[in-house]
């Protein structure tokens, strides 16, 4: 190999010296030519290194030439094989952190280069499946081309080209004066989204609440009642028993026709947790080039910003705000800002968020409120009183709604808001009864209102509301009521506008 190594580096340096030579008094091109072929010859050569130090879920080795985000493989003295990225540098040392269990890597064990630019393989093939953190599929169904192809007959795969390509997992966001704007609501069959918070086709929504207040619940609710046809699901840092139930008992067979699950559950390693995510994402803007409005719902994005933490934390940086090191904050913009609407595509993306403590100031949810178009509060005391959808409309809000609703809906939204917002200033004196009919007209019609408003508000999970129906009971909810009118009162005026006299 060393002689075969040597022959080549002498056959280039006689066109090294030639083509410097073209370079002063002329060129030939047929000398470059011959340089990139050798070259090509060569590049085969592995690039590897060898562990130096394992620590807690990272390793270091050393001699490994290999950017940040390069994908390499460990080979243990066991033959046993461990895929791994770089993630960082210190001093000479490549620090590594491997996408499976680290156990049986030892010092000394040889780690070899893969290449640069992580991919994963995307077709229509992966509508109706559930695929792993890699991107593979997990489920044990459509098994045989046959199999699938029937599943595609009966499901929205069979209305898209047939296609697959090899999507870059980190991805780059679209140019922003590419980017269509966004004109059409998404109706999603959630009476008070709809109603006070309308989603526009390629917005991008945040869920915020505290733990168990029913983000979970609604991300179901909206995939399975939204339509689109392609919908992508990354369930990140779930508890593994929960995949089958929400697949099942959320989702069902209908909403699983037209959508993509990519799961990583809680016990997975961090780099798989925080690869679940971009690669949810790449699959959504591969069906979004091909001119498809697609939703993509993430849960949570919460979980990915803490492996993200692990990680940075493990290969060094320093903690900042709350602990997340700085690569979390700059991780958020790069993830987020790659769905919204395309060029002829959508992707109109759903990201859960888990609030430390129901702390409207978490640091990560201000980051992601800062970046997305709109976000959903999920009250812990409205939820507390069996309110379903928990959404509280007084700290929520849809940036998009003012371009795609209509301005009659929009105006009895925000008057829906203000009555809302007027009722609560008085509802400690009105369970007192110390409030006087009379003191505030606001009040007064706000009062009265509120029970449409309520009913309106809440749905069961089970529930589908039509965007027309929404719209209408929201109108008749906010229309002025006659005021109720005693019966002598009422007689006295009669008579009087007929032109009788008083009985």
């Amino acid at each position: 190999m060393k002689a075969l190594v040597a022959d080549r580096v002498d056959a280039v340096k006689p066109a090294e010296e030639a083509n410097a030579a073209g370079a002063a008094g002329g060129s030939d091109p047929g000398f470059f030519h011959r340089e990139i072929e050798i070259l090509g010859e060569l590049l085969p050569a592995k690039i590897s290194g060898r562990i130096t130090q394992v620590v807690g879920m990272i390793a270091e080795s050393h001699g490994l030439a290999a950017p940040i985000g390069a994908q390499c493989e460990i080979i243990g003295r066991r033959g046993n094989r461990i895929t791994a990225e770089v993630v960082g540098f210190r001093e000479e040392n490549a620090i590594i952190v491997p996408y499976g269990d680290i156990r049986g890597v030892a010092a000394g064990d040889r780690i070899y280069f893969c290449g640069d630019v992580p991919r994963v393989k995307v077709s229509t093939d992966m509508i109706g499946r559930i695929l792993s953190s890699s991107g593979q599929p997990i489920d044990e169904r459509y098994s045989t081309p046959a199999e699938r192809q029937n599943y595609r007959r009966g499901g929205a795969a069979a209305l898209i080209p047939r296609g697959s390509r090899r999507m870059p997992i980190h991805g780059s966001s679209i140019n922003p004066m590419h980017r269509r704007r966004i004109e059409r609501p998404l109706p999603t069959g959630i009476r008070v989204i709809d109603s006070l918070f309308t989603v526009g086709r390629g917005q991008r929504l945040g869920i915020f609440s505290g733990s168990g207040v029913g983000k979970s619940t609604l991300l179901a609710m909206i995939a399975r009642n939204a339509y689109a046809p392609v919908s992508v699901i990354a369930l990140i840092g779930e508890r593994g028993r929960e995949v089958r139930e929400f697949v099942e008992r959320d989702l069902g067979p209908e909403g699983l026709r037209r959508s993509v699950l990519v799961v990583a559950t809680s016990d997975e390693p961090a780099l798989r947790r925080l690869q679940a995510a971009f690669i949810a994402t790449a699959i959504a803007e591969f069906f979004r080039d091909l001119g498809l409005e697609v939703i993509l719902l993430l849960d949570s994005i919460t979980r990915v910003a803490m492996a993200q933490r692990e990680i940075g934390l493990s290969a060094g940086e320093p903690p900042a705000t709350r602990g997340y090191p700085p690569s979390v904050f700059a991780m958020l913009p790069k993830l987020l800002e790659r769905s919204g609407p395309g060029v002829d595509g959508s992707i109109t993306a759903f990201y859960s968020v888990l609030v430390e403590g129901d702390d409207i100031h978490d640091p990560v949810g201000d980051a992601v409120r800062g970046i997305l178009d709109g976000h959903l509060w999920l009250s812990r005391e409205m939820a507390g009183r069996s309110f379903f959808p928990a959404v509280d409309p007084l700290l929520s809000i849809s940036r998009s709604m003012s371009d795609v609703a209509q301005p009659d809906h929009y105006e009895a939204a925000r008057k829906a808001i203000f009555l809302i917002s007027k009722y609560r200033e008085v509802e400690d004196l009105l369970q007192l009864g110390a409030y006087t009919p009379g003191t505030d007209p606001k009040v007064d019609e706000a009062v009265q209102a509120m029970p449409a408003i309520e009913k309106l508000l809440r749905q069961d999970r089970l529930e589908v509301s039509s965007f027309e129906h929404t719209v209408h009971g929201l109108k008749e909810s906010v229309r002025p009521k006659a005021k109720a009118v005693d019966k002598p009162v009422a007689r006295v005026v009669a008579a009087r506008l007929a032109g009788g006299k008083r009985p």
